[in-house]
């Protein structure tokens, strides 16, 4: 009887262990928002799944799960960009996911066997509106036209959001074209490289150049911001959806895949699939600036709704990874520092 009774309790203390593991969620996240924050914890109200996470750079985060191997506590990676998801992909990290719910939710061209895009950003073209008129800058082509030499300025080349825009060229004009357009980029620079997308854009609004590209989350934040100075900086800018007339501005994405080593499945793809659901939705747009991956979805965004609506490339993510490699290279033998 003692025998047994201590059986039954090691059992239940197993099933308790068990039952406790499942509530855990490692969540590995380049994504730096503090906005997040309340995307963590309303999964832990829905769920009960308690979320650990550790925050670093997409390159510290893919060593780290490497030199982990097998015995990595990490679940999901999140981040931003084509680029380094496709980074994960090729490093053989993710594992495929076959949900219904995210099939059913994502659009096809938003996702991949093993990784999916959850929310979106586009890559407009900023300008001076004292010193550019709109009509000389309808389409990215433009920006590598003789008449904006001495005007345009960029961050580096080697970023992801640069690279994603030049796969983009690469897949729906040619690596001819695309090397053609990223020499006359080059030739029509104000200046070297240098900064973020919002120094772009303050650079744009005091005329240190005249043209820039931004992912839109970054126009919106200094839209919505407390600050007079970034307004004021809004208000120098005109904004332009690239390529209306052809094939779509192009579209950046924030996305997230689970491990091939993931110790809490089922907590992941939990996590994946409530990442697509409509309240997950609307607070990556209300919350963070950047437009939802489900179609239909109304939000609640003062600053996206003065950016308005626009033609979105439907190129799928898989093909922007495809051509990073070559989009690098093409970079570098245009100078694109």
């Amino acid at each position: 009887m003692f025998a047994r009774t201590v059986l039954t309790l090691a059992f239940a203390t197993l099933a308790t262990a068990a039952g406790a593991q499942e509530k855990v969620l490692n969540l590995y996240s380049a994504r730096h928002y503090q906005t997040d924050e309340a995307l963590y914890s309303n999964f832990t109200k829905l769920t009960g799944i308690k979320i650990n996470r550790i925050e670093g750079k997409e390159d510290e985060l893919l060593e780290r799960i490497r030199n982990e191997g097998a015995n990595s506590p990490a679940d999901l990676l999140i981040t931003v960009d084509a680029a380094r998801l496709a980074k994960a992909h090729d490093l053989g990290l993710f594992a495929p996911v076959n949900s219904p719910v995210l099939n059913a939710r994502i659009p096809a061209h938003l996702r991949t066997e093993d990784w999916f895009a959850f929310s979106t950003r586009a890559r407009v073209i900023i300008f001076n509106k004292l010193s550019v008129k709109r009509d000389q800058v309808q389409t990215y082509d433009d920006l590598a036209a003789p008449a904006l030499k001495g005007k345009v300025c960029s961050r580096s080349g080697s970023h992801p959001y640069n690279l994603s825009l030049l796969a983009s060229i690469i897949a729906n004009q040619g690596e001819a074209r695309a090397e053609a357009w990223a020499r006359g980029v080059v030739a029509n620079f104000a200046r070297q490289p240098k900064g973020g997308d919002t120094d772009q854009i303050k650079a744009v609004a005091a005329g240190e150049c005249q043209v820039a590209t931004a992912n839109t989350y970054y126009i919106a934040r200094m839209m919505r911001s407390d600050k007079p100075e970034d307004r004021k900086a809004i208000e120098q800018i005109g904004v332009v959806w690239p390529n209306q007339g052809t094939t779509g501005t192009h579209i950046n994405v924030s996305g997230a895949g689970m491990l091939k080593t993931a110790p809490h499945r089922e907590a992941a793809v939990k996590f994946l699939e409530y990442l697509a659901s409509d309240e997950a939705q609307r607070y990556f747009a209300d919350g963070n600036n950047e437009w939802p991956v489900v179609d239909g979805l109304k939000i609640a965004n003062p600053a996206l709704d003065t950016l308005g609506s626009f033609k979105a490339d439907k190129l799928p993510v898989k093909d922007l990874a495809q051509y990073q490699a070559k989009a690098q290279m093409i970079y570098d033998r245009a100078g694109y520092k």
